[in-house]
């Protein structure tokens, strides 16, 4: 019995028992103890008592092509000490602590002893066998042991010295070196843009704080002095994802908590930066928020999700898991100001929702509306279709608008290698004055699209090659004068192409290039090459 006792020793060595634990289980006093864990332990656990198993068939979750499944089988016929729960499942795949080791040591050590006092099952030669095993591999055995106390100081010592229980720090900073290399503006093909090659960043630090661990308190800082490149193209098409002109003072950019409510719904409240990619799938594998995938504001995610939020509500709900998704959402800013023109309800605000559905799993279709009262600019494509932005710069006042917006999305992945995406929407903006008679009240119809190819692993695992080709925001048609053209008269195209390069975990660099046909719809201005190198460095 005295061989038995110590083999078993050995296992609970393999499997990680400290050399108090394992001590403890040689004197007859604490098996008693031992053995009232593991009742009290199963009790706490949510099953009144375990139940013993005399086949091992009668556990529901274990099946003969389990890899651990004749040790099972060997360890309920031979020796009878296997239990199971209530419902006739062994859990085998749910983690197992020390202690609940111990008492299910305990059990067996106890089943293995009344067998060898009445001399059944337990055979000489498995006694002898373990023994020797026990001789063998007393060297290893101690080097387990050493281990075990090593990883045990280390453990401690990072859990005194972590930096937060329930918070943990991210970190992005982007490097980009940039330059327009061809293009002109003003409509007359004459005002040529200057080749200028400028290197600039953006940095974020996020704190992702969780109190339950299903909820999360996202706060983000952030800074940069990467500058639009509107000014010098006379266009927002092809401006960059990564752009932030904050003069490289940090300030809080997002600030939000998201919490469930039951198993299918997720409810989100910001205070602060929150925008519609938030709490709605952008559905786009080239969207990386400007520090990953697509170069251009326009290639990261449709303009439909661009219009500026900051502070509101939102809900998310799974009618079918993983099949049927509604996310709806109020944004309003600024949601702070008590002014008559400000609060949640006055400021100029946005309302988005969409339906979300994957009628299998490669594929991911996308149904997306948007009201918007002050809130109708993208900041992407010409400028007669932001008109709030052209009002200001016109005449020193932006006009007061409302929007509603329609958009269509896909993303198909056709292998692990490929994925075919691509959107598109409609828009109908109203000026809601005439700013003292300086324009017509009158509508806009504006149109955008997009298609997108994706190359996952393209040359080396975490490496991503993509291209966009689309039009971005162009108004077909307008009733409103006193914009200088009523409407954009040229089609204007965006051709973008990137490949982002993972040097490590930590490091990539993206070479992209930006392509915009006849820019601000005018075709009598020189096409823009805008490129750029961007090197993100993530922690």
């Amino acid at each position: 019995m005295l061989g038995i006792k110590t083999s078993i020793l050995v296992f609970a060595s393999i499997l990680g028992l400290s050399s108090s634990v394992v001590a403890q289980s040689v004197a007859e006093p604490d098996l008693q103890k031992l053995q009232q864990y593991g009742q009290e332990n199963s009790s706490r656990a949510g099953s009144a008592n375990l139940n013993q198993v005399t086949n091992v068939n009668q556990l529901r979750d274990v099946s003969p092509t389990d890899w651990a499944y004749e040790a099972l089988r060997s360890l309920v016929d031979r020796y009878g000490c296997i239990a199971g729960f209530p419902n006739q499942t062994y859990r085998g795949g749910q983690a197992l602590s020390r202690y609940e080791f111990a008492a299910g040591l305990n059990s067996c050590l106890n089943q293995i002893e009344r067998l060898v006092a009445s001399s059944e099952a337990v055979v000489r030669e498995d006694i002898d066998t373990i023994s020797r095993l026990t001789q063998e591999f007393e060297a290893e055995l101690a080097t387990l042991r050493g281990r075990v106390d090593d990883l045990e100081s280390r453990t401690a010592f990072l859990e005194d010295n972590q930096f937060s229980t329930t918070t943990k720090l991210a970190g992005e900073v982007v490097f980009g070196l940039s330059n327009v290399f061809t293009g002109t503006t003003n409509g007359d093909g004459d005002s040529e843009i200057g080749s200028q090659v400028t290197l600039s960043d953006r940095v974020r630090l996020e704190l992702e704080s969780s109190f339950t661990g299903k909820d999360l308190l996202f706060t983000r800082l952030s800074t940069g002095n990467t500058l639009s490149l509107s000014e010098r193209t006379g266009t927002f098409a092809g401006d960059l994802g990564f752009a932030e002109d904050a003069g490289n003072d940090i300030g809080l950019e997002v600030l939000f908590y998201t919490f469930p409510v039951g198993d299918k719904t997720e409810v989100l409240i910001g205070t602060a930066g929150v925008a519609a990619d938030d709490f709605i799938p952008t559905i786009s594998v080239l969207d990386g928020d400007g520090g990953a995938g697509a170069v251009s504001a326009f290639g990261t995610r449709s303009p439909i999700y661009l219009p500026a939020g900051d502070a509101g509500l939102s809900i998310s709900h799974d009618f079918i898991e993983d099949k049927l998704n509604l996310s709806a959402g109020y944004l309003a800013s600024p949601a702070n100001d008590p002014s008559d023109d400000g609060g949640i309800f006055n400021a100029p605000y946005t309302a988005i929702g969409q339906v979300t559905f994957n009628p299998i799993e490669s594929l991911t279709l996308a149904a997306t509306y948007s009201h918007t009262r002050d809130q109708s600019d993208t900041e992407t494509g010409t400028n007669l279709a932001n008109l709030q932005s052209l009002t200001e710069s016109q005449f020193g006042e932006a006009v007061p608008t409302v929007g509603d917006s329609y958009g269509l999305a896909f993303s198909w992945e056709l292998s692990d290698r490929l994925v075919l995406g691509g959107w598109g929407s409609f828009s109908s903006v109203t000026a809601l004055s005439s700013l003292g008679g300086q324009i017509d009240r009158g509508s806009q119809d504006i149109w955008q699209w997009a298609a997108t190819l994706a190359l996952p692993d393209l040359g080396k695992e975490g490496n991503l090659a993509g291209l966009i080709v689309g039009m971005e925001p162009r108004v077909t048609n307008s009733s409103i004068d006193a914009l200088g053209d009523d409407s954009d008269d040229d089609t204007s195209f965006h051709i973008e192409a990137f490949y982002q390069y993972q040097v490590n975990d930590n490091i990539a660099v993206t070479p992209g290039v930006i392509w915009v046909t006849s820019p601000a719809n005018n075709s009598e201005d020189d096409d823009l090459i805008i490129g750029t190198i961007r090197t993100t460095f993530t922690f």
